[in-house]
Protein backbone atom coordinates (compact mmCIF):
# COMPACT_ATOMS: atom_id res chain seq x y z
CA UNK A 1 0.00 0.00 0.00
CA UNK A 2 0.99 3.66 -0.27
CA UNK A 3 1.84 5.46 2.93
CA UNK A 4 3.66 8.50 4.31
CA UNK A 5 6.97 7.60 5.96
CA UNK A 6 8.82 10.08 8.20
CA UNK A 7 12.63 9.90 8.04
CA UNK A 8 13.32 12.88 10.27
CA UNK A 9 12.73 16.66 10.37
CA UNK A 10 11.95 17.93 6.88
CA UNK A 11 12.05 14.47 5.30
CA UNK A 12 8.59 13.02 4.71
CA UNK A 13 8.13 10.62 1.79
CA UNK A 14 5.21 8.82 0.16
CA UNK A 15 6.31 5.22 -0.37
CA UNK A 16 5.08 1.71 -1.09
CA UNK A 17 5.07 -0.25 2.17
CA UNK A 18 3.90 -3.70 3.19
CA UNK A 19 0.43 -4.02 4.66
CA UNK A 20 0.24 -5.64 8.08
CA UNK A 21 -2.27 -8.10 9.41
CA UNK A 22 -3.87 -6.98 12.68
CA UNK A 23 -2.57 -8.86 15.69
CA UNK A 24 -4.53 -9.93 18.78
CA UNK A 25 -6.87 -7.13 19.86
CA UNK A 26 -6.02 -4.96 16.83
CA UNK A 27 -8.11 -3.84 13.87
CA UNK A 28 -7.13 -2.72 10.37
CA UNK A 29 -8.99 0.29 8.98
CA UNK A 30 -9.22 1.51 5.39
CA UNK A 31 -8.61 5.26 5.68
CA UNK A 32 -11.34 7.41 4.10
CA UNK A 33 -9.98 10.67 5.45
CA UNK A 34 -6.91 11.74 7.46
CA UNK A 35 -6.62 15.33 8.64
CA UNK A 36 -3.46 17.39 8.89
CA UNK A 37 -2.87 19.24 12.15
CA UNK A 38 -0.47 21.58 13.88
CA UNK A 39 1.24 18.67 15.61
CA UNK A 40 1.92 17.12 12.20
CA UNK A 41 3.45 20.39 11.04
CA UNK A 42 5.65 20.72 14.13
CA UNK A 43 6.70 17.07 13.87
CA UNK A 44 7.51 17.44 10.18
CA UNK A 45 9.70 20.45 10.89
CA UNK A 46 11.47 19.44 14.10
CA UNK A 47 10.45 15.89 15.08
CA UNK A 48 8.38 15.06 18.15
CA UNK A 49 9.79 13.50 21.30
CA UNK A 50 6.44 11.97 22.30
CA UNK A 51 5.36 10.55 18.96
CA UNK A 52 8.56 9.29 17.35
CA UNK A 53 11.15 7.26 19.23
CA UNK A 54 13.05 6.24 16.07
CA UNK A 55 13.14 6.75 12.29
CA UNK A 56 11.83 5.91 9.76
CA UNK A 57 8.31 6.01 11.20
CA UNK A 58 4.71 6.00 9.97
CA UNK A 59 3.09 9.44 10.03
CA UNK A 60 -0.33 10.91 10.84
CA UNK A 61 -2.86 10.33 13.59
CA UNK A 62 -6.23 12.01 12.82
CA UNK A 63 -8.41 9.76 10.71
CA UNK A 64 -11.68 7.94 10.15
CA UNK A 65 -12.50 4.98 7.96
CA UNK A 66 -13.98 1.53 7.58
CA UNK A 67 -12.83 -1.62 9.37
CA UNK A 68 -11.27 -4.01 6.86
CA UNK A 69 -9.96 -6.82 9.12
CA UNK A 70 -9.96 -7.62 12.82
CA UNK A 71 -7.44 -9.45 14.94
CA UNK A 72 -7.96 -12.37 17.28
CA UNK A 73 -10.16 -11.62 20.26
CA UNK A 74 -11.82 -8.51 18.83
CA UNK A 75 -15.57 -8.64 19.40
CA UNK A 76 -16.66 -4.99 19.51
CA UNK A 77 -15.76 -4.30 15.86
CA UNK A 78 -16.21 -6.16 12.60
CA UNK A 79 -15.38 -5.56 8.92
CA UNK A 80 -17.57 -2.90 7.33
CA UNK A 81 -18.03 -0.81 10.48
CA UNK A 82 -17.42 2.93 10.15
CA UNK A 83 -15.02 3.95 12.92
CA UNK A 84 -12.87 6.70 14.32
CA UNK A 85 -10.03 6.33 16.82
CA UNK A 86 -8.08 8.66 19.04
CA UNK A 87 -4.32 8.64 18.65
CA UNK A 88 -3.54 7.18 22.07
CA UNK A 89 -4.81 5.24 25.04
CA UNK A 90 -3.73 5.42 28.70
CA UNK A 91 -2.45 2.30 30.45
CA UNK A 92 -4.79 2.52 33.44
CA UNK A 93 -2.14 1.34 35.90
CA UNK A 94 0.52 4.03 36.37
CA UNK A 95 0.45 6.68 39.09
CA UNK A 96 -1.10 9.26 36.75
CA UNK A 97 -3.94 6.98 35.67
CA UNK A 98 -4.63 5.99 39.28
CA UNK A 99 -4.71 9.69 40.18
CA UNK A 100 -7.25 10.26 37.37
CA UNK A 101 -4.73 12.26 35.33
CA UNK A 102 -4.80 10.00 32.28
CA UNK A 103 -3.41 12.64 29.92
CA UNK A 104 -0.17 12.36 31.94
CA UNK A 105 -0.04 8.55 31.66
CA UNK A 106 3.57 7.36 31.70
CA UNK A 107 2.79 4.58 29.25
CA UNK A 108 0.58 6.24 26.64
CA UNK A 109 0.20 3.97 23.62
CA UNK A 110 0.35 6.20 20.55
CA UNK A 111 -0.92 5.57 17.05
CA UNK A 112 0.89 6.77 13.93
CA UNK A 113 0.35 5.92 10.29
CA UNK A 114 -2.97 7.54 9.39
CA UNK A 115 -1.59 9.05 6.19
CA UNK A 116 -1.84 5.74 4.37
CA UNK A 117 -4.34 3.61 2.52
CA UNK A 118 -4.76 1.51 5.66
CA UNK A 119 -3.80 1.82 9.31
CA UNK A 120 -3.66 -0.82 12.04
CA UNK A 121 -4.97 0.40 15.39
CA UNK A 122 -3.03 -0.95 18.42
CA UNK A 123 -4.97 -3.16 20.83
CA UNK A 124 -5.00 -0.69 23.79
CA UNK A 125 -6.51 2.00 21.55
CA UNK A 126 -9.04 -0.45 20.12
CA UNK A 127 -10.08 -1.36 23.65
CA UNK A 128 -10.22 2.13 25.17
CA UNK A 129 -10.38 4.83 22.50
CA UNK A 130 -11.99 3.58 19.25
CA UNK A 131 -15.62 4.34 18.43
CA UNK A 132 -18.21 3.32 15.87
CA UNK A 133 -19.65 6.35 14.08
CA UNK A 134 -23.15 6.89 12.77
CA UNK A 135 -23.89 6.35 9.09
CA UNK A 136 -25.02 9.99 8.94
CA UNK A 137 -21.66 11.31 10.21
CA UNK A 138 -19.28 12.27 7.41
CA UNK A 139 -15.73 10.96 7.66
CA UNK A 140 -14.48 14.51 7.07
CA UNK A 141 -16.51 15.76 10.02
CA UNK A 142 -15.16 13.22 12.49
CA UNK A 143 -11.55 12.90 11.27
CA UNK A 144 -10.41 15.84 13.51
CA UNK A 145 -11.83 14.10 16.60
CA UNK A 146 -8.46 13.87 18.37
CA UNK A 147 -7.63 17.61 18.43
CA UNK A 148 -11.22 18.41 19.38
CA UNK A 149 -10.84 16.04 22.33
CA UNK A 150 -7.76 17.96 23.46
CA UNK A 151 -9.72 21.21 23.21
CA UNK A 152 -12.55 19.68 25.25
CA UNK A 153 -9.88 18.92 27.87
CA UNK A 154 -8.74 22.55 27.73
CA UNK A 155 -12.30 23.76 28.14
CA UNK A 156 -12.76 21.59 31.23
CA UNK A 157 -9.77 23.13 33.00
CA UNK A 158 -10.35 26.69 31.76
CA UNK A 159 -13.27 27.45 34.05
CA UNK A 160 -14.96 29.50 31.31
CA UNK A 161 -18.40 30.58 32.48
CA UNK A 162 -21.47 32.16 30.90
CA UNK A 163 -20.70 35.75 29.93
CA UNK A 164 -16.92 35.54 30.36
CA UNK A 165 -14.62 37.45 28.05
CA UNK A 166 -12.17 35.00 26.49
CA UNK A 167 -9.10 35.89 24.42
CA UNK A 168 -7.85 33.13 22.12
CA UNK A 169 -4.27 33.71 20.98
CA UNK A 170 -3.96 31.86 17.69
CA UNK A 171 -6.78 31.22 15.22
CA UNK A 172 -5.55 28.04 13.60
CA UNK A 173 -7.65 24.87 13.87
CA UNK A 174 -7.10 24.55 17.63
CA UNK A 175 -7.91 28.21 18.22
CA UNK A 176 -11.00 27.91 16.03
CA UNK A 177 -12.27 24.98 18.09
CA UNK A 178 -11.66 26.90 21.33
CA UNK A 179 -13.58 29.84 19.86
CA UNK A 180 -16.49 27.60 18.91
CA UNK A 181 -16.69 25.80 22.25
CA UNK A 182 -16.24 28.99 24.28
CA UNK A 183 -19.04 30.57 22.25
CA UNK A 184 -21.25 27.54 22.90
CA UNK A 185 -20.55 28.06 26.60
CA UNK A 186 -21.80 31.65 26.33
CA UNK A 187 -18.49 33.53 26.27
CA UNK A 188 -17.62 36.72 24.39
CA UNK A 189 -14.54 35.73 22.38
CA UNK A 190 -11.66 37.87 21.13
CA UNK A 191 -9.60 36.17 18.41
CA UNK A 192 -5.91 37.09 18.07
CA UNK A 193 -3.85 36.24 14.97
CA UNK A 194 -2.03 37.77 12.00
CA UNK A 195 -3.41 35.70 9.10
CA UNK A 196 -6.44 37.21 7.32
CA UNK A 197 -7.55 33.68 6.42
CA UNK A 198 -7.44 32.49 10.03
CA UNK A 199 -9.06 35.64 11.41
CA UNK A 200 -11.90 35.25 8.93
CA UNK A 201 -12.29 31.63 10.04
CA UNK A 202 -12.33 32.80 13.67
CA UNK A 203 -15.26 35.13 12.94
CA UNK A 204 -17.14 32.27 11.30
CA UNK A 205 -16.60 30.20 14.45
CA UNK A 206 -18.18 32.92 16.57
CA UNK A 207 -15.46 35.41 17.57
CA UNK A 208 -17.01 38.79 18.38
CA UNK A 209 -13.79 40.80 18.17
CA UNK A 210 -10.49 40.31 16.36
CA UNK A 211 -6.99 41.62 16.96
CA UNK A 212 -4.65 41.54 13.97
CA UNK A 213 -1.21 41.28 15.55
CA UNK A 214 0.55 42.32 12.33
CA UNK A 215 -0.28 45.90 13.33
CA UNK A 216 1.74 45.76 16.56
CA UNK A 217 5.41 45.68 17.50
CA UNK A 218 5.46 43.08 20.28
CA UNK A 219 3.59 41.10 22.91
CA UNK A 220 3.04 44.10 25.20
CA UNK A 221 1.29 46.01 22.42
CA UNK A 222 -0.82 43.01 21.40
CA UNK A 223 -1.88 42.34 24.99
CA UNK A 224 -2.76 46.03 25.43
CA UNK A 225 -4.93 45.89 22.29
CA UNK A 226 -6.73 42.85 23.70
CA UNK A 227 -7.31 44.50 27.07
CA UNK A 228 -8.83 47.55 25.36
CA UNK A 229 -11.60 45.28 24.11
CA UNK A 230 -12.45 43.99 27.60
CA UNK A 231 -14.71 45.54 30.27
CA UNK A 232 -12.99 48.58 31.84
CA UNK A 233 -9.79 47.58 30.01
CA UNK A 234 -8.92 45.15 32.81
CA UNK A 235 -8.22 42.11 30.61
CA UNK A 236 -9.86 38.82 29.72
CA UNK A 237 -11.39 36.50 32.28
CA UNK A 238 -9.66 33.65 30.48
CA UNK A 239 -6.93 33.79 27.84
CA UNK A 240 -5.93 30.74 25.82
CA UNK A 241 -2.59 30.10 24.10
CA UNK A 242 -3.17 28.04 20.94
CA UNK A 243 0.10 28.48 19.05
CA UNK A 244 2.93 26.79 20.94
CA UNK A 245 5.50 29.61 20.93
CA UNK A 246 7.05 31.00 24.14
CA UNK A 247 6.41 34.59 23.03
CA UNK A 248 2.71 33.81 22.66
CA UNK A 249 2.70 32.16 26.08
CA UNK A 250 3.98 35.47 27.51
CA UNK A 251 1.45 37.41 25.45
CA UNK A 252 -1.37 35.23 26.79
CA UNK A 253 -0.39 35.82 30.42
CA UNK A 254 -0.44 39.57 29.76
CA UNK A 255 -4.01 39.46 28.40
CA UNK A 256 -5.79 38.42 31.60
CA UNK A 257 -7.48 40.55 34.25
CA UNK A 258 -6.60 40.39 37.95
CA UNK A 259 -7.78 37.00 39.16
CA UNK A 260 -7.89 35.72 35.58
CA UNK A 261 -6.75 32.42 34.12
CA UNK A 262 -4.27 31.75 31.32
CA UNK A 263 -4.56 28.34 29.64
CA UNK A 264 -1.24 27.38 28.02
CA UNK A 265 -2.33 24.87 25.41
CA UNK A 266 0.09 24.98 22.46
CA UNK A 267 3.11 22.69 22.72
CA UNK A 268 6.41 24.65 22.57
CA UNK A 269 9.79 23.17 21.54
CA UNK A 270 11.71 21.03 24.03
CA UNK A 271 13.65 23.27 26.43
CA UNK A 272 11.64 26.39 25.59
CA UNK A 273 11.18 28.89 28.43
CA UNK A 274 8.97 31.92 28.96
CA UNK A 275 8.84 34.75 31.46
CA UNK A 276 6.17 35.82 33.93
CA UNK A 277 5.94 39.01 35.96
CA UNK A 278 6.28 37.55 39.46
CA UNK A 279 4.91 40.70 41.10
CA UNK A 280 1.75 40.57 38.97
CA UNK A 281 1.45 36.83 39.49
CA UNK A 282 1.37 37.38 43.25
CA UNK A 283 -0.64 40.58 43.66
CA UNK A 284 -3.13 39.93 40.86
CA UNK A 285 -3.59 36.26 41.79
CA UNK A 286 -3.15 34.95 38.27
CA UNK A 287 -3.80 31.30 37.51
CA UNK A 288 -1.58 29.71 34.86
CA UNK A 289 -2.57 26.25 33.62
CA UNK A 290 -0.76 23.94 31.25
CA UNK A 291 -2.86 21.49 29.25
CA UNK A 292 -1.66 18.43 27.37
CA UNK A 293 -3.45 15.84 25.27
CA UNK A 294 -6.78 14.19 26.04
CA UNK A 295 -8.44 11.33 27.93
CA UNK A 296 -11.11 8.81 26.85
CA UNK A 297 -13.80 10.90 28.59
CA UNK A 298 -12.89 13.95 26.51
CA UNK A 299 -12.79 11.87 23.32
CA UNK A 300 -16.31 10.60 23.99
CA UNK A 301 -17.52 14.14 24.68
CA UNK A 302 -15.88 15.40 21.49
CA UNK A 303 -17.57 12.69 19.43
CA UNK A 304 -20.89 13.64 21.02
CA UNK A 305 -20.37 17.28 19.99
CA UNK A 306 -19.76 16.22 16.40
CA UNK A 307 -22.59 13.71 16.12
CA UNK A 308 -25.04 16.12 17.73
CA UNK A 309 -24.16 18.74 15.12
CA UNK A 310 -22.86 21.30 17.62
CA UNK A 311 -19.46 21.27 15.93
CA UNK A 312 -18.76 20.04 12.41
CA UNK A 313 -15.17 19.06 11.76
CA UNK A 314 -15.72 19.81 8.08
CA UNK A 315 -15.81 23.51 8.98
CA UNK A 316 -12.09 23.20 9.72
CA UNK A 317 -11.22 21.56 6.40
CA UNK A 318 -9.87 23.87 3.70
CA UNK A 319 -9.60 21.28 0.93
CA UNK A 320 -9.62 17.53 0.29
CA UNK A 321 -6.39 16.35 -1.33
CA UNK A 322 -4.70 13.08 -2.38
CA UNK A 323 -1.86 11.51 -0.41
CA UNK A 324 0.77 12.82 -2.84
CA UNK A 325 -0.03 16.39 -1.74
CA UNK A 326 0.60 15.81 1.98
CA UNK A 327 3.88 17.73 2.22
CA UNK A 328 2.41 20.57 0.13
CA UNK A 329 -0.54 20.68 2.54
CA UNK A 330 1.73 20.97 5.57
CA UNK A 331 3.61 23.82 3.91
CA UNK A 332 0.34 25.56 3.03
CA UNK A 333 -0.69 25.32 6.69
CA UNK A 334 2.61 26.91 7.72
CA UNK A 335 2.01 29.80 5.33
CA UNK A 336 -1.51 30.39 6.64
CA UNK A 337 -3.17 29.42 3.37
CA UNK A 338 -5.45 26.88 5.02
CA UNK A 339 -6.54 25.55 8.40
CA UNK A 340 -6.55 21.80 7.91
CA UNK A 341 -6.40 19.61 4.83
CA UNK A 342 -8.18 16.29 4.56
CA UNK A 343 -6.01 13.68 2.89
CA UNK A 344 -8.01 10.96 1.13
CA UNK A 345 -5.59 8.16 0.14
CA UNK A 346 -8.20 6.76 -2.26
CA UNK A 347 -7.85 9.80 -4.53
CA UNK A 348 -5.49 9.62 -7.50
Amino acid sequence: MRAAVFYGPGDLRIEEVETREPGPGEIAVTVHGAATCGTDLKAYRRGHHKLFKSYPAPFGHEFAGVVSRVGEGVTAFEPGMRVVAANSAPCGGCWACKANRQSLCENLQFLNGAFAEEVVIPAPIVARNTYQIADSTAFASVAPLEPLATVVHGMYVSGIELGDVVAVNGSGPIGQMFIKLATLRGAHVIAVDQSPFRLDAAKKMGAKEIVDISQYEGTDEVAAAVRLLTPHGKGADVAIEAVGLPAVWEQTAKCIRPGGTAVMFGGPPVGAEFSLNANDMHYFEYTIKGVFHHEPLYVERALRLIESGQLDGQDLITEVRPLDRLVESLEDMALGRGSKYLIDPRLA
